[in-house]
């Protein structure tokens, strides 16, 4: 009995220090995340206006967010400011001015 013990014990010993195999190298890698600027924030937002979700608790961020554009796109902003004041009006056509705005803010391609 004693010998059947230690006979099962040194197998199961074997197996331990023997593991699973030849160690597995993991090779790590950084994965680059764009960041999410406030004008492209601002343009999600207006997407899904645009496709005729309503307005939510994110309008109380319209303020900061054409604050923070201003700093690199004045022009934009301003555009910002003026669709974002639309469309806290009661009865506004959120849809539409969304599209509308979009339309604005989108980059103009100009020929050289």
């Amino acid at each position: 009995m004693i010998r059947a013990f230690f006979w099962v014990a040194g197998l199961a010993a074997v197996a331990v220090l023997a593991g699973c195999g030849r160690p597995v190298h993991v090779k790590e890698a950084w994965i680059e995340v764009p960041k999410h600027t406030p004008l492209i924030r601002a343009t999600q937002l207006l997407e899904r206006y645009a496709a005729r979700q309503p307005l939510g608790s994110e309008a109380t961020s319209f303020e900061y967010l054409v604050n923070e554009v201003r700093k690199t796109d004045p022009t934009r902003a301003d555009i910002l400011e003026e669709g974002f004041a639309g469309l806290m009006k009661p009865a506004a056509d959120v849809a539409g001015t969304a599209k509308k705005m979009l339309k604005q803010l989108a980059p103009k391609m100009t020929g050289g």
